[in-house]
């Protein structure tokens, strides 16, 4: 165990959290995190299931008096986002991620920490594990791959689940209850390799966009962060037409729910452009740093030499894979009309790359109006569609609509009173929850979502406010009091 955590309380879930900590759980690959969940369900002589995907439902019986109670379902996801710093050896699929606490929070040593949503999964099994604790019929449900398409949630059949109650752990902000929520699709467009001769007379360099915070492609899309993806090709976009650049190979962003942090492209000049095209990535730099002083001022480029390559992309290619990347939109395309300052419609270009002989492009759009969330997938697709690229379109999932007769809500906000003195925050969140997907199979199910504060998810910036696990935990013990 890692020994800082010893002292966190509440013990019980920062043990857990611990050893979830030691588990490889990357999305689509929960396989060992699935099994470790059912093994701790019977260790603990709960009833457990496991359905065809890999979701686990472990059940606790009522404590003596409370059986009439209305039956609650804790749920959290088991995968967690695998982003690092370039710099970072690691091995999502084998190594245990290095914890370290810095003052009022807990972080991860240049990885992501996996808080999102490992501490949900704790507190659930902290419930789960007490003796002490009064409380009805509760079932702990922890979904596979929330994170790439929510297809765990999407596949929990009805029947699986018999509590009328859905406290979802998922959220990032302490105080605040979430009520529902956008919807979401993804736009990936392909389009095929070609390649040319680099000319003789060529110098070849390393162009970096990197430094910045990026972050979770729903919550901080209205931040105004930079995007390494979009920064890179504007400079790659100008080099082209000014210095006559060519791109030998592009890989910038990652995950289609983060925010691009870091971007590199290895790129051919003539020698007689060289000093130029320096002076010009030394002035973009500086510009870079000015537009982006207060959201995202760690922002740098940085230009190094690269070892020289034969092959560069063909030119008409090259101009359109450029050109694509300059008009996709990227960021927030409408802000709500009903909920003051909540993003309607975004979309994210997460990553471009050159993978096994194609140039990808990855996206994801978000809307919590489903006409608009149709309308921004087609313009990003038509973007692509442009070029002659092969797009395609995920399922998607759909928005969760807001209960405002909601008795969980009641009653979790009458508990947050009694505990804190003060009213809490209800809300809908711009960022997708299973919760609604849940309510397509369960439309009778009245959910809310909250949990303690974290920042930067979905980057190696991630951490965890400390104090706040407390005060989630404090606020189920009350709730789970009150429920009647």
């Amino acid at each position: 165990m890692n020994e800082e955590m010893l002292n966190l309380k509440p013990a019980k879930v920062f043990y857990y959290f611990n050893e979830i900590t030691k588990i490889p759980r990357p999305s689509k690959r929960e396989e060992k995190m699935s099994l470790w969940l059912e093994e701790t369900g019977k260790r603990l002589g709960l009833p457990t299931k496991r359905d065809k995907v890999g979701n686990v439902l472990i059940s606790k019986p009522a404590t003596p008096g409370k059986e009439n109670v209305t039956p609650v379902v804790l749920q959290a996801h088991m995968d967690m986002v695998c982003e690092k710093n370039n710099d970072k050896v690691f091995d999502f699929d084998k190594d245990a991620i290095e914890t370290y606490i810095d003052g009022e929070w807990l972080k991860a040593k240049g990885t992501t920490l996996g808080a999102d949503d490992g501490i949900g999964v704790a507190l659930a099994l902290a419930v789960l594990d007490d003796k002490e604790l009064q409380h009805g019929p509760i079932e702990a449900l922890f979904t596979i791959d929330e994170e790439t398409g929510l297809t765990g949630a999407a596949a929990v059949e009805a029947g699986f689940m018999q509590g009328k109650m859905l406290l979802n752990l998922d959220s990032e902000d302490e105080g605040q209850f979430f009520i529902g929520c956008a919807g979401g699709q993804d736009t990936v467009a392909k389009v095929p390799t070609d390649y040319e001769p680099v000319d003789a007379d060529c110098e070849f360099f390393k162009i970096e966009v990197k430094g910045l915070q990026g972050g979770h492609s729903g919550d901080d899309i209205n931040k105004g962060r930079g995007n390494a993806v979009k920064l890179l090709a504007r400079i790659l976009w100008n080099s082209y037409s000014d210095h006559n650049l060519r791109v030998a190979d592009l890989n910038a962003g990652n995950l289609r729910n983060a925010i691009a942090r870091e971007g590199y492209a290895i790129v051919a000049l003539p020698k007689e452009e060289v000093d130029g095209w320096k002076a010009y990535v030394a002035q973009m730099d500086k510009t870079y740093k000015e537009e982006f002083h207060t959201t995202d001022p760690g922002v740098m480029v940085t230009v190094e030499p690269a070892p020289a390559v034969k092959e560069v992309l063909e030119e008409t290619l090259q101009i359109d894979v450029l050109n694509a990347l300059m008009v996709c939109p990227h960021g927030v395309a409408a802000m709500s009309q009903d909920i003051p300052g909540f993003v309607e419609t975004s979309t994210n270009l997460a990553s471009v790359k050159i993978v096994d002989g194609e140039v990808v492009f990855t996206t994801s759009q978000r809307s919590s109006v489903e006409s608009k969330k149709r309308a921004i997938v087609d313009k990003v697709s038509t973007a692509f569609w442009m070029i002659g690229a092969d797009v395609e379109n995920s399922d998607g999932y759909p928005g969760w609509n807001p209960n405002p007769n909601s008795e969980a809500v009641r009653v979790l906000t009458e508990a947050y009173r009694n505990v804190f003195h003060k009213d809490p925050q209800v809300l809908a969140i711009h960022a997708g929850l299973e919760c609604g997907l849940f309510s397509e199979k369960y439309p009778d199910m009245d959910m809310v979502s909250f949990g303690p504060t974290l920042r930067g998810v979905h980057s190696p910036d991630e951490k965890l406010e400390i104090a706040t696990v407390q005060m989630c935990w404090d606020l189920m013990v009350e709730f789970f009091r009150l429920l009647k």
